[in-house]
């Protein structure tokens, strides 16, 4: 079970456009490479999933067990598995380092791989590795990747510092160049459901590391890494539900302005009984034949006009919910939703389904890991349903001038959500939150929805919606 996780020694430092180019240049090989992703996030994962050609899948303490993470590793067969680490190598939500990259690398018994910023660097980044080294030595860094060199000469010099006083590997001098930046904007990376030539600039990273990276010795590496126990039985997560019942027909949007899903999930879905049919918001008049719809996460504020501009499916969205389509909307999706978007100066009508408006800003508004409590008000069937769980929030927006008297899906422990103390607009079959769910043993939000459209759909009357 060759692996391998790439972390560095800050944020910023490069490894996701590293790790991308590993997974880019190993699959030119003929390999195949599964990619994973340490924490809730979205938009790495899409490139990691482009660049590999197979579903990037989140490894998170927070909302996993140590079970449930190492079932879910090793569930997807490759010949390398291949994590890209979040922060630095031992960042942590606490100070124990309990939910850190090395606890990650440590749980899978897997090598690391350093990446290390050297802009302005020779001899000092000898005591940056060594202290990394030394500082948790159960921890196997068996390679290191300098990143931003400047030139020949820079390199020449680092490798004698290397060469001198440190015994780990340098696997790669990746040369400073401005091609090999993705960009950026208030959320991180522009998504690759939205960047322009995808292919194009992950050929030229992969290139890149192939001039640059020893490929050989690193995967010499990632095949040392020792076995891992086959897990006893898949968790109930990863467990095929068979449906239950009847196949049902979700429309799941799929564009430029909503792509934030975690592939689990989907997987969850269709185990559970679900064909989902993609529907695109920017470009599609009508809704395909469904019997419910999810709208999840994504950028609807950079496209709010090409959102607004097609009336006809908004108009389809909202007649669908009025007449009691389930549905099931997550930040972006519940922007969506609601009566109209203002960025700056400049505001968009949009489905109107929620009474209130959505206002951007300049900082976040709700950021990391949250906690809910469900409410007797959530319309999903309430087997499984757990007393409180995790989920996560990342928003620049909020929900403003709200009608009063709504009903309320989820209160919050703790995080922002919609007000501060609630989430989880219900309205008809609706739920609508600013959190992103995820479907784990701690919350098996999947089943219960499509349970849900299930019986929503077998009443007498309802047959979808063109």
């Amino acid at each position: 079970m060759a692996r391998l996780l790439i972390s560095a020694a800050h944020k910023s430092s490069g490894k996701t456009t590293i790790t991308l180019g590993l997974c880019a240049a190993l699959r030119r090989r003929g390999l195949a490479v599964q990619p994973f992703k340490k924490g809730p996030d979205y938009i790495d994962p899409m490139w990691l999933s482009r660049a590999a050609g197979r579903p990037c899948h989140n490894l998170d303490f927070q909302t996993q067990g140590d079970g449930e993470i190492r079932d879910t590793f090793i569930r997807y067969p490759a010949d390398l598995r291949i994590i890209e680490g979040n922060m630095g190598l031992f960042d942590s939500i606490d100070v124990e380092g309990r939910h850190s990259n090395a606890a990650l690398a440590a749980l899978l018994q897997t090598p690391v791989i350093l990446v290390v910023n050297v802009l302005g660097m020779t001899r000092s980044v000898v005591p940056i590795i060594l202290g990394y080294q030394r500082f948790d030595p159960s921890i196997r860094i068996a390679g290191v990747i300098l990143n931003s060199v400047a030139g020949k000469r820079h390199e020449e010099r680092l490798r004698e510092v290397f060469a001198r006083y440190i015994d780990i590997p340098l696997l790669g001098c990746i040369h400073r160049d401005p091609q090999l930046a993705i960009s950026e904007r208030h959320l991180g990376l522009v998504p690759s459901n939205e960047a322009v030539e995808v292919d194009d600039k992950l050929d030229y990273i992969a290139e890149a590391i192939v001039r640059q990276v020893d490929l050989e010795r690193l995967m010499d590496i990632a095949r040392s890494a020792p076995p891992l126990p086959e897990p006893e039985s898949a968790p109930s997560s990863l467990r095929p539900e068979g449906g239950g019942g009847k196949v049902v027909r979700i429309g799941i949007a799929r564009d430029a302005a909503f792509g934030f899903y975690y592939p689990g999930d989907l997987e969850r879905l269709e185990e559970a009984g679900a064909e989902l049919v993609p529907f695109d918001a920017l470009h599609d008049t009508r809704l395909p034949i469904v019997d419910g719809l999810f709208i999840g996460g994504g950028f609807p504020e950079t496209h709010m006009d090409a959102l607004a501009a097609n009336s006809g499916l908004r108009e389809a969205i909202r007649e669908a919910i009025e007449g009691g389509m389930p549905a099931y909307a997550e930040c972006g999706g519940l922007m969506y939703l609601a009566r109209s978007i203002r960025w700056g100066e400049r505001s968009a009508a949009m489905v109107g389904i929620i009474p209130g408006d959505i206002v951007m800003y300049d900082k976040p508004q709700g950021r990391g890991y949250v906690r809910l409590r469900e409410t007797e008000a959530n319309p999903w069937p309430r087997e499984d349903a757990p007393a409180e769980f995790y989920a996560h929030e990342f928003h620049y927006s909020m929900l403003e001038n709200l009608s009063s008297g709504l009903t309320y899906a989820y209160d919050m422990v703790r995080g922002t959500g919609i007000d501060g103390r609630h989430d989880g607009i219900v309205y008809r079959n609706l739920v609508a939150n600013y959190v992103h769910l995820r479907d784990v043993d701690g919350y098996h939000w999947t089943r219960r929805f499509v349970k849900f459209v299930r019986q929503c759909a077998a009443r007498p009357g309802k047959t979808g919606t063109a």
